[in-house]
C-alpha cells in the first residue's frame, strides 16, 4: 500500500445557517453560526487519512490562531506535516451560506494559500502512489510538485472551476470535477457521463464527474465509462461531500482496489458526508464507509 501526498489549501470556515439564500441587495438574519476547519486541501487530506490512507500534506498557513488550529487538526488525524509552510499572510478563510435544503454557497479569502510554493530542494516521500491537488492554491506550485511524481497517479480536483495551466495539465493524470465544474470547463451543458467522456477526449486524461445522488462517472480517453451510484441517505449538509469522495478515492486507490470498487466506496463516502453539518466533522471513517457499502 503506497502513501498519499496532498498539496492544497486550508481555510477557517464560518458557516451561516439560513432559511434560504438572500436575493441581491437583500439582508437576512441567520438562524445560526458555527466555525469549522475547511479548505479543499485540508479536507481531502483528512478524508484520505480517515479512509485509511497514509497522508502527507503540503500547505501554507499564517502565523495566527487559525494556523495553529490547522496544525493541531492534522497532527490529531495522523497526517505528516513536514511540508506545511508558515508565511507572512493570514490563514485562509471561507464564509459558507447553508440553506434549509442543505445546499451551500461559498466565498473564499485565499490568504496564505495564495503564497504556497514548492519548497526549494523538496523531495517527496519515495512511496507516494497517489498525489492530490485542487485549484485553491497556485497552479504553478502544483505543476512543480506533479513533475516530481511521475510514478504516482496525479489527481487534479478542478475546484473552484478555472482554466488549467498547460504545464499543470501536462503533469496531471486524472481530473475530478462535479457536474457544475465540468460544464464550465467543457463550456456546455450535458449529462454527467457525456461531460466526463467529452473532457476525457479533449484532455486525453481520465476524468471523473460527480453528480450528487446520481453518483459518479469515470471516463477514459478510449471511451470506457465506469459508473457508481451512492446509497440513499438523509441529507443534512452537502458541504464536504466532494472532499470526502476524493479523499476516499485517494485512499482506496493507494490500497490497490479495482476501479469499480474504488468508485463505489468513494461515492459511499460522499453520501456519508452529507449526513452531518460541517466539512471536517462530516468526513467519514473507513469502517463507516465499508459498513454502508457492504
Amino acid at each position: 500500500m503506497g502513501s498519499i501526498l496532498v498539496i492544497g489549501s486550508y481555510n477557517r470556515d464560518t458557516v451561516l445557517r439560513l432559511s434560504r439564500f438572500p436575493a441581491p441587495g437583500e439582508t437576512l438574519t441567520a438562524l445560526g453560526m458555527a466555525e469549522f476547519h475547511g479548505g479543499k486541501g485540508s479536507n481531502q487530506a483528512v478524508a484520505a487519512a480517515r479512509a485509511g490512507g497514509r497522508v502527507a500534506l503540503l500547505a501554507a498557513l499564517g502565523n495566527d490562531a487559525s494556523g495553529q488550529a490547522a496544525r493541531a487538526l492534522w497532527t490529531a488525524e495522523g497526517i505528516t506535516v513536514e511540508g506545511v509552510q508558515t508565511v507572512p499572510a493570514p490563514t485562509g478563510a471561507a464564509t459558507i451560506l447553508l440553506d434549509a435544503a442543505g445546499e451551500n454557497q461559498i466565498i473564499i479569502v485565499p490568504g496564505a494559500n495564495a503564497a504556497l510554493a514548492l519548497p526549494s530542494g523538496f523531495t517527496p516521500p519515495c512511496d507516494v502512489t497517489v498525489a492530490v491537488a485542487q485549484l485553491e492554491t497556485p497552479q504553478a506550485a502544483t505543476a512543480a510538485l506533479f513533475r516530481t511524481l511521475t510514478g504516482a497517479r496525479r489527481i487534479l480536483n478542478v475546484a473552484p472551476a478555472a482554466a488549467i495551466l498547460p504545464e499543470l495539465l501536462a503533469t496531471t493524470d486524472m481530473l475530478v470535477l462535479n457536474e457544475t465544474e465540468a460544464a464550465i470547463l467543457a463550456q456546455r451543458e450535458a449529462e454527467p457521463a457525456a461531460l466526463a467522456l467529452a473532457l476525457a477526449a479533449e484532455t486525453m486524461r481520465e476524468v471523473i464527474v460527480t453528480a450528487g445522488a446520481a453518483g459518479a462517472f469515470w471516463a477514459r480517453p478510449d471511451g470506457v465509462v465506469i459508473q457508481a451510484t451512492p446509497p440513499r441517505v438523509a441529507v443534512t449538509d452537502t458541504t464536504g461531500a466532494g472532499d470526502a469522495f476524493l479523499g476516499a478515492f485517494a485512499a482506496f486507490s493507494a490500497a490497490g482496489h479495482t476501479p469499480e470498487k474504488i468508485l463505489g466506496l468513494s461515492v459511499t463516502a460522499g453520501a456519508l458526508a452529507c449526513t452531518q453539518h460541517g466539512a471536517v466533522p462530516s468526513l467519514p471513517y473507513r469502517t463507516a464507509i465499508l459498513a454502508l457499502a457492504s
